[in-house]
């Protein structure tokens, strides 16, 4: 067990040769310890490190990981929190594509460590920057170089953020997602909108684009639209779609409704258009949870997003307030790659900072991090 009182303030030096590419393994001896023992010492090690690590996680990180945040939010809340902390460390219990966010929202020295590097996004693996930057040179052959801005969704690659900001884009959540292709479209300008299509569309919908004008190009079939396609487009979306969100249907929407009448239905805006469009509410991550929160005493809910966040809402406001809240989809399964980061990961990065020891860091390229944050702090600014 750690000596929580040895030190009162520690302060590490953060290695220069701390990087994102170094896959580094945990000792064997983590894995024989029983899940008390981890927890116990990984509450022990947060306080021996005191102010010099905050830990960051996601709503749909698991119950036993979560447990050990000191702030929990969705992408852009995490984002916003990110920027204005000044902990040594940032332990972000998320996936890659945040950390990298937050890296680039923090100063160069602090370090933001990534508990487990296998932990990344499918729907983020769908567009990377070369395929990105072919269709933008289609693009400008078939609309000149003016016709377009590009706005990535927050679950996209730093490079894909750094080619938004170099021209002229900006980067969105589902928070904002209105908010960000509204100012794209007052620019009298059209949009390319990626790597997620049921996010483009759905918010082109609320702002009541034709849906004639919305269009998808087809990233495995070199776009699929000619070029008067292209010049009648006011919302090309990417062809990425969340692997969990998609799970979800019209018909469980039906089926829930029949066994429970009372029932309201919220979704988030990574589901297909039709489920959107089949439920009472949808909206991010922080809008289910304030809206079930705000809700009457005693409200049967299904909620339409990933399994831990639903489980903890339910956990939180039955007891207390006799709300139900239940899983759209009985059978879903939880984001695999949210799932990768469990406590023994988090008391193995907390007892080398101990040691003196950064492990983990994701460190983004200078010139791109210098690109994505134009983009970033165009979304930030605007939120």
């Amino acid at each position: 067990m750690l000596q929580t009182s040895a030190i009162d303030k520690l302060s590490f030096p953060i290695p220069a040769e701390s990087n994102s590419s170094v896959l580094q393994e945990i000792s064997s001896t983590y894995y024989q310890l029983t899940p008390n023992e981890v927890r116990d010492r990984c509450f022990a090690a947060k306080e021996t490190l005191g102010d010099s690590v905050f830990i960051l996680a996601h709503h749909y990180q698991r119950d036993e990981t979560f447990q050990f945040q000191d702030a929990s939010g969705d992408s852009l809340n995490l984002a916003q929190v990110a920027k204005k902390q000044s902990a040594q460390y940032i332990l972000f219990c998320g996936v890659h594509f945040m950390a990298e966010s937050a890296d680039i929202l923090t100063s160069d020295d602090q370090a933001v460590i990534l508990p487990n590097l296998t932990a990344g996004c499918s729907m983020a693996d769908m567009a990377d920057v070369d395929m990105v930057e072919d269709c933008w040179d289609e693009l400008i052959e078939a609309c000149g170089e003016n016709k377009f801005i590009p706005i990535t969704y927050i679950n996209s690659s730093a490079s894909l953020k750094a080619f938004c900001g170099k021209n002229g884009g900006i980067v969105c959540t589902s928070s904002n997602s209105e908010t960000v292709l509204q100012w794209a479209l007052k620019q009298g300008k059209s949009v390319l909108f990626f790597p997620d299509q049921h996010l483009g569309r759905n918010t082109a919908n609320k702002l009541g684009v034709p849906k004639e004008n919305i269009r998808l190009w087809d990233r495995q079939n070199d776009g699929g639209l000619t070029a008067e396609d292209l010049k009648n487009t006011k919302v090309l979306l990417w062809n990425g779609y969340c692997s969990v969100h998609t799970r979800f249907s019209v018909d469980q929407i039906k089926a829930i409704r029949s066994r429970r009448p009372e029932v309201k239905v919220i979704v988030h805006p990574e589901c297909s258009e039709e489920v959107v469009n089949a439920a009472d509410f949808d909206g991010s991550t922080n809008k289910i949870i304030q809206i079930i929160e705000n809700a009457e005493s005693g409200s049967s809910w299904a909620v339409g997003t990933e399994i831990n966040l639903v489980h903890r809402l339910h956990q939180k406001l039955y007891p207390r307030e006799g709300k139900h809240i239940e899983c759209l989809n009985p059978h879903v399964c939880p984001c695999s790659t949210m799932y990768c980061t469990d406590p023994v990961n988090v008391l193995w990065v907390l007892e080398n900072l101990i040691e003196g020891r950064v492990v983990n860091q994701i460190k983004v390229p200078p010139e791109t991090a210098r690109w994505a944050k134009v983009a970033l702090d165009r979304m930030l600014k605007l939120s």
